[in-house]
């Protein structure tokens, strides 16, 4: 339940002054304007009355508002933004600005949800629930400043509003303040002690500070107050509070080393129907953090909690008689972990010469300045996939987590894809097959919990063009020039909260690979990355002057931070 609804009462007007059936007026018209209606029986009703062409203007502008308001119920946010918008025409109001804002914000569109908001609260009085959803649409743009602003008004117009106590905590947990976060949570739980979202929350606060057995009782505690009763608040979007409660006690139970109860509790929020973008971007998690655990087992440990309400999933390790494997010892919670991938001894496609030597000046940098280091040189996929998902396992318990890659790279569709050097394009195979996906990186790194750092010094031109020729139009793909922005925030390829990613060049350019022993990105990178007590992003800059004053302008790196406050790679 992550939004409110204005007063629904305000739009119920008198509907049946205009000549209609009596089974119209007596029946239908409750039906379809009362909001405990099921969502199927509502939208029906409203079909009917419209179809008796008898209402006009405001009339008929509240059967088109309770119309969106059935399709909000079962998360089909396209019809419920069609419907409030033939309602704004008709007759513009506070509630239908209201519902067509938080439809946009549920599929993802924050800043079309800010401009309905802010429309809304032109036409007055002043609501603090439309404060508090603009408030969400801060949140999703990573505004937490605004957010919180938003939220401080929505509590004083509500001191008892559990949900605005909750995301304000959200945001100040964004912004680092745990303990502020954690104030302001627990406000919310005592204000009404049966929500789940506020438990699910804690959750990811417990977590963020190491108290994986209070993150593991909280998230079951959650799910059971899901189960048991779920959200009625018809702007909570379907089935959101189950996968958002098993994704998060997933996250603990994978951080305690309890890899049998994690798969479990993925393969429950990947079993779940999920209509907005913070559900998808949770599953997209889910997915990729099953692969991972699936790969390597670890013995449940003696002193992890039951869940107390198990999912249904496919059976567990114990119960197919299969004896769990251990996994390698797992890093401190704190630690500064680094992958460093160099590849330049192509087979199959244009050697470079300098990948393993960026690779190996970089990791020598990080590894100088306190880095654990995972480096791999001329990786052929098997190596690259099985290095790169070790990595990403581990580093859920890192505080700090670098990701670095030198070679090929391209762009397939709009996604951006690493290149092993074993790669041969084959008439009839699928592309991308043969390719790592730099999504799955980030996407397995996107849990909030840490600093993410990925650079990529992979932006060479395109070394499959002929290979994507010569295949013929069959797989009806087309590698393009470069790398591709990260397009997707939050659903799917996602750039979260405490993530920057670089790129050697800008999107969609390519770079060069240098006539001397390092590539022009990566030489400036070694010489800036280990200065001690400079920011990340000053440093960054530091970079971007150097290579573009190297190469006479052509070649401009690029980078795009979701950092919620200065990080130092080497300290002070």
């Amino acid at each position: 339940m992550r939004r409110l609804l204005v007063a629904l009462s305000l739009l119920a007007a008198i509907l049946w002054s205009a000549p209609a059936a009596a089974q119209a007026r007596n029946q239908l018209g409750p039906l379809c304007t009362t909001d405990t209606t099921p969502a199927d029986k509502m939208i029906d009703a409203c079909n009917k009355i419209i179809a008796l062409k008898v209402f006009r203007g405001e009339q008929l502008a509240t059967i088109h508002f309770w119309r969106a308001v059935g399709w909000n119920k079962k998360g089909d946010y396209s019809k419920v933004i069609a419907d409030a918008t033939e309602a704004i025409r008709l007759q513009p109001s506070q509630a239908a600005y209201n519902l067509r804002g938080s439809a946009y914000y549920d599929k993802g569109d924050y800043e079309i949800a800010i401009n309905d908001f802010d429309d809304a609260l032109k036409l007055g009085p002043p609501s603090g629930t439309i404060f508090h959803n603009r408030g969400n649409a801060w949140r999703g743009k990573h505004d937490y400043a605004k957010a919180i602003a938003d939220y401080d008004m929505a509590i004083k117009a509500d001191p008892k509003s559990a949900f605005s106590f909750q995301n304000r905590g959200i945001s100040k947990q964004a912004l680092g303040d745990l303990d502020g976060a954690l104030a302001d949570i627990n406000q919310a739980i005592r204000l009404d002690p049966s929500l789940p979202q506020p438990l699910i929350n804690r959750t990811a606060i417990w977590r963020a500070k190491g108290d994986l057995d209070r993150a593991i009782a909280d998230g079951s505690e959650a799910i059971r107050l899901a189960k048991e009763k779920p959200p009625a608040n018809i702007m909570t979007p379907p089935n959101s509070v189950l996968i958002s409660g098993y994704t998060n006690r997933a996250l603990a139970y994978e951080a305690k080393g309890d890899y049998a109860r994690a798969r479990e509790d993925y393969n429950a929020t990947l079993a779940i129907m999920a209509s907005d973008a913070g559900s998808k971007a949770n599953q997209a998690t889910a997915k990729v953090r099953l692969s991972l655990v699936t790969d390597a087992s670890a013995p449940i440990p003696r002193d992890a909690p039951s869940p107390t309400t198990p999912p249904a999933t496919a059976p567990s390790p114990q119960q197919t008689g299969a004896t769990p494997a251990a996994s390698p010892a797992p890093a401190a919670r704190g630690a500064r972990m680094a992958l460093i991938i160099g590849n330049g001894a192509y087979a199959h496609v244009k050697a470079l010469p300098n990948p393993a030597n960026d690779a190996r000046s970089v990791a020598r940098s990080l590894r100088d300045i306190g880095f654990t280091v995972s480096e791999g040189i001329d990786l052929d996929r098997a190596a690259m996939q099985k290095m790169t998902r070790d990595f990403l396992r581990e580093a859920a318990r890192a505080q700090v987590a670098v990701v670095y890659y030198a070679g090929h790279g391209v762009q397939v569709d709009g996604r951006n894809y690493l290149i092993p050097v074993d790669v041969a394009l084959k008439p009839g195979a699928n592309m991308t097959d043969a390719m790592i996906d730099m999504d799955t990186i980030m996407v397995g790194l996107d849990d909030q919990v840490r600093t993410n750092i990925l650079i990529f010094d992979a932006c060479r031109n395109n070394p499959m063009a002929q290979q994507v020729a010569a295949a013929g139009t069959n797989r009806g793909i087309e590698g393009a020039s470069g790398l591709a922005a990260p397009t997707s925030l939050g659903s799917g390829a996602t750039l979260g909260a405490g993530t920057l990613i670089a790129f050697a060049t800008a999107p969609g350019q390519v770079a060069l690979d240098g006539e001397g022993a390092n590539s022009p990105f990566s030489a400036a990178l070694s010489r800036h990355i280990g200065t001690p007590g400079l920011e990340v992003q000053q440093m960054l800059t530091r970079v971007r002057a150097e290579v573009v004053s190297s190469t006479k302008n052509k070649q401009v790196p690029w980078s795009n931070s979701s950092l919620l406050g200065e990080v130092y790679l080497a300290e002070k």
